[in-house]
């Protein structure tokens, strides 16, 4: 007899339970209010940025949800441990990881600030191998662990280079912890957006640069924060869990 393909029979009767980095700002602060929406109970995730943090978790309780801001630096393996520590016992588990954290530093190769290069690398590499550690250990089945890199990887633009290398090991581990949580359920994704609209992006830019490069995309304009939460949105749910091991160009149609 030839193998039956069946879809998994996830639990239905528990509380959904999502961790958010990055959550205070951007693209994460908006995950955080999308995944809300859908009746996740939200670890608010941040580094620097307590108020918005605490005033996104105050909304969503106040809204009749459930949500804790917890201040987590994502290269400390001990704080982020709490940090999932914090959802398990509050909310009873870990289904969703949704790692957004991130720091950016632009400069010519040629011109490099190492100290800064080494900054970024502790946020963007560390970090990222911190946070997975944990999601790997910790994520019920059914659940889902998306992570963030950069359409820039691909489009290679001068000025970029420890960022976008930073993002490139981000998507080099994706498809490597698909498989070693191969049997558990879980499934590994990797967002990479195109130009956002975030305090992120806009930060240093003028005008005309703005302008040209919300012009690059068929669309005609940049991301904002509500298109890449929506992609997250998707992967994080049932709906997006035959999607594995991916990394997902959300930019509009650059190439």
């Amino acid at each position: 007899m030839s193998p039956q393909a069946t879809a998994p029979q996830h639990p239905t009767d528990r509380p959904r339970v999502a961790i958010v980095t990055g959550g205070s700002r951007g693209i994460g602060h908006e995950a955080v209010k999308r995944l809300a929406a859908d009746g996740y109970a939200v670890v608010v995730g941040y580094a620097g940025h307590r108020e918005p943090a605490e005033a996104a978790a105050h909304d969503i309780a106040a809204a009749g949800g459930r949500a804790v801001a917890v201040r987590a630096d994502v290269a400390d393996e001990r704080q982020v441990a709490a940090l999932f520590d914090t959802a398990e016992s509050e909310y009873g588990g870990v289904d969703v990881v949704v790692h957004a954290a991130g720091r950016l530093y632009l400069a010519p190769i040629a011109e490099l600030d190492l100290a800064e290069l080494d900054t970024l690398h502790r946020t963007n590499i560390r970090g990222t191998f911190v946070v997975a550690q944990q999601a790997a250990r910790r994520i019920r089945g059914g659940g889902a662990l998306i992570t963030f890199s950069t359409s820039i990887v691909g489009l290679a633009l001068p000025g970029y280079g420890a960022y976008s290398a930073s993002k490139g090991a981000t998507e080099a581990l994706t498809m490597i912890l698909a498989r070693e949580l191969r049997g558990r359920d879980v499934t590994v994704n990797t967002v990479a957006p195109g130009p956002t609209a975030t305090d992120l992006f806009l930060e240093g830019k003028d005008e005309e640069t703005i302008a040209r490069m919300a012009a690059q995309p068929p669309l005609e304009r940049l991301g904002t924060p509500t298109d890449i939460a929506e992609v997250v949105a998707f992967l994080a749910s049932p709906a997006g869990h035959w999607v594995n091991g991916q990394v997902i160009r959300a930019n509009g149609g650059i190439v």
